[in-house]
């Protein structure tokens, strides 16, 4: 058997597009995925758990992690901070877990720049127009709020040259499936492992 390091995930895409309902339906059904839990300076609301939602600190700490350069990126938010702790994604990445962060195109970048060998996904609805059925359901946004929107996740949409593989949610589970399918071809690409496969059969001679 060969020691694999684990994969690091990282999915994006529009809001709307369903990354959210992906990666939760993904950590389910795969026990050696880790979600990243971010560190963020906002006040936790009812029934967030420390933890396992975030990591609540104050402006001060998140400078100070900052400054450490502990964070594999981070953005201001709505007056808040937000960022992904390092170390806890490196430590489970040696450990042989894959680890799945679920954020935006600005922090996927940052990410991008500073662990180059992380996988990039882009999911994608559908159609522009499924995708704004899917933002007239919620039933929060004013007609113009949900054209800002369209228009933005075209806008990002533009941006998909960044990635290295797009799933296009129409069925939760199908992307699901498409995305463990990346996962395993990923497990088994020879730039990834080729030091380690040369090594394990050298000791072998």
């Amino acid at each position: 058997m060969l020691k694999r390091k684990g994969l690091l995930l990282v999915v994006s895409g529009p809001s709307g597009a369903g990354k959210g309902t992906i990666c939760k339906a993904l950590l389910n059904s795969n026990e050696n995925l880790k979600l990243s839990v971010s560190v963020t300076t906002r006040k936790s609301r009812e029934g967030e758990v420390e933890g396992v939602n975030y990591y609540f600190i104050d402006n001060e700490k998140f400078n100070q992690l900052v400054e450490a350069d502990e964070l594999l990126e981070y953005a201001h938010v709505y007056g808040n901070f937000y960022g992904t702790p390092k170390e806890k994604v490196i430590e489970n990445l040696e450990k042989g877990n894959d680890v799945i962060l679920e954020i935006e195109m600005k922090g996927a970048m940052q990410v991008r720049e500073r662990y180059p060998e992380g996988v990039f996904i882009f999911t994608l609805p559908p159609s522009l127009e499924e995708l704004k059925n899917r933002i007239v359901g919620r039933g929060t946004e004013t007609p113009e709020e949900i054209h800002k929107r369209l228009s933005s996740a075209y806008d990002e949409i533009k941006l998909i040259d960044n990635y290295d593989y797009f799933v296009i949610n129409e069925e939760v589970a199908t992307a699901v499936e498409t995305i463990e399918n990346i996962i395993k071809c990923e497990k088994n690409k020879v730039e990834r492992y080729r030091d380690v496969i040369l090594e394990k059969f050298e000791e072998e001679l």
